[in-house]
């Protein structure tokens, strides 16, 4: 997509999703757009522009960051801009805030739209952004929605408020084809389906999904043939919407290392300064689905029993009373563990912590952007990542096991599951190994 140079450079509005996992891939794809030639206006809040690693230098001069002041909202803490800034019960109070950047978003557009020479060409924007669409319909701007995997597309249910046709997904079919698919699965799409934890208005993340895609000129995958040779295929039958297949979107080169100078101050990496190289497992499991404190309670023991170093980024688990790491963890854990684990609550420079030397794994939610971070990693699935693992995962109904691999040069990673969650995981870098084991509870 290299700018002709027999014609104008593109000029492209970049509005991404206010969650980490989606602010930086579209930095990066705004970096590469501007890198050929295009000009790139990135749109966000301003404390999420704050925390985003510094604009590659060969990109700078064409990449302009934009602010769209998030409004307030009752029940919403202040400073709370991104996913990771807020508790699974404050997630409505965020919603309904992001559904207030719909006017500010319109009149920005309709100001560049307002000269010849600022009219954007394209906008591309996450799939929840259907204000965007909108604004982008009125001004007669091609919108390119951005998905995560085409995976993730096929196995997506469809509310029958928007698809009344009986076989379009599982939730509408008859009791005894509903009961063919596992209950876990269920309850996690219907969180999707019926808008719960939604904004204010009721509407669902489908109900967005589809008002985004019936709004779009087409839509842009984070993926491609080669990657999901089975499911690619189906994504323009899926869409009805011509896919444009973008790669995946890995960290550049330098981006670890220009995030590793940005984030060198932060507590957690200082504390990883004094750890020995390869020596720390990182945890952190998304921002989009907490755990539940019984399950917070579970992975504690697990890295309590291993014995190694950990590095946790800990969600507010839903039911927790406050965001105080001692009322989630189970009593004594960090007395225990003292020394040589770090529990941290806040937010956390991600790309830094991955860079460091001291860190040797990770064990992730598997959501796309983890996945695509480089480092060694292991798999504790969730619903909303369901399809977007880097490994491929075989299911058995007994015992609900999966396993997911993954070989490089230097290590091998594994992981597998039992009724009640991730039972072990091993990690051998450089001949060393360690394992984390979690007491099975049977009630």
């Amino acid at each position: 997509m290299d700018a002709d140079p027999s014609s104008s450079p593109l000029r492209v509005v970049v509005v991404p999703w206010l969650a980490f996992g989606h602010l930086l891939p579209y930095l990066e794809l705004s970096e590469r757009l501007a890198e050929r030639g295009h000009s790139v206006t990135y749109v966000s809040t301003p404390r999420n522009l704050a925390r985003l690693p510094p604009v590659r230098p060969a990109a700078a001069p064409r990449v302009d960051l934009v602010a769209l002041p998030l409004p307030r909202v009752d029940g919403l803490p202040d400073g709370a801009e991104s996913t990771n800034d807020i508790s699974y019960g404050e997630r409505k109070f965020h919603w309904k805030a992001f559904d207030g950047l719909a006017a500010p978003f319109a009149e920005f557009l309709a100001a560049a739209c307002a000269h010849e020479a600022t009219r954007p060409h394209w906008i591309i924007a996450d799939c929840f952004h259907h204000w965007t669409a909108s604004a982008a319909l009125d001004h007669k701007v091609p919108l390119a929605m951005l998905q995560p995997t085409a995976a993730s597309i096929a196995a997506a249910p469809r509310p029958p408020s928007v698809h009344p046709d009986p076989d379009a997904s599982v939730a509408e079919q008859p009791a005894a084809a509903a009961r063919a698919v596992p209950r876990y699965e269920r309850e996690g799409h219907a969180v999707f389906i019926t808008g719960h934890g939604a904004s204010s208005g009721g509407m669902s993340v489908i109900q967005r999904f589809i008002l985004t895609k019936d709004r779009c000129t087409v839509a842009a995958m984070r993926s491609c043939i080669e990657w999901e040779p089975e499911t690619f295929p189906l994504a323009e039958t899926v869409l009805g919407k011509p896919v444009i297949p973008l790669g995946l979107l890995p960290p550049s080169a330098d981006g670890a290392r220009r995030a590793a100078a940005q984030g060198a101050e932060h507590a957690t990496v200082q504390w990883l300064d004094a750890q020995p190289p390869d020596s720390v497992i990182y945890v952190a499991l998304g921002s989009e689905v907490p755990l539940r404190v019984e399950q917070v309670h579970e992975m504690a023991f697990g890295l309590e029993l291993a014995g190694t170093r950990f590095l946790w980024a800990l969600r507010k688990p839903s039911g927790a009373a406050d965001d105080d790491s001692a009322e989630m963890l189970p009593p004594g854990f960090e007395d225990s563990t003292s020394g040589r684990g770090l529990v941290t609550t806040g937010w956390v420079p991600q790309m830094s912590i991955l860079a460091h030397a001291a860190v040797g794994g990770f064990l992730t939610h598997c959501g796309r952007r983890a996945s695509c971070s480089g480092t060694l990693w292991s798999c504790c699935p969730s619903t909303a990542t369901k399809g977007r693992t880097r490994g491929r995962w075989r299911r058995s109904w007994w015992g609900c096991r999966w396993r997911g691999t993954r070989t490089t040069g230097r290590s091998t990673a594994m992981a597998s599951r039992a009724p009640s969650g991730p039972s072990w995981l091993t990690k051998r870098p450089g001949g060393a190994s360690w394992q984390v084991r979690r007491r099975c509870r049977r009630s």
